[in-house]
Formats: C-alpha cells, structure tokens, sequence
C-alpha cells in the first residue's frame, strides 16, 4: 500500500492535543487586544468542532 499524503496547508495550521481535539491559529488574535473585551478574548481559544475535526483528519492521516 503506498503512503497517504499529508495536506501541507492543513499540516501548517492544526495541531492536535492530547486528547484528540484539534487547535488551530485564531483571527484577530494578535493585536489590539486591549480594546478586546475580555469575552471575546476567551471565545478565541476555542478548538474545532466535531465535524471539522473530522475533515481535517483525513487531511493528516498520520497526526
């Protein structure tokens, strides 16, 4: 069987954490944040729903 290609725009913008959910580098995160509410600040961290977790795994199959 050959190897499965990793996407390489995915490889350069999710990371996995240890529990299997997906990270991804956040918009309007990397300046001005004073003027930022603290709510909205907090929104940003959020990590990928289930059905685009889903998706982005069968781009990096070896993640």
């Amino acid at each position: 069987m050959p190897k499965l290609k990793t996407k390489s725009g995915a490889k350069k913008r999710f990371k996995f954490t240890a529990s299997g959910k997906l990270k991804t580098g956040q918009a309007y995160k990397r300046h001005r944040l004073i003027s930022k509410s603290k709510r909205t600040r907090k929104e940003l961290k959020e990590t990928l729903s289930e059905s685009e977790t889903r998706r982005v795994k069968r781009w990096m199959p070896y993640a």
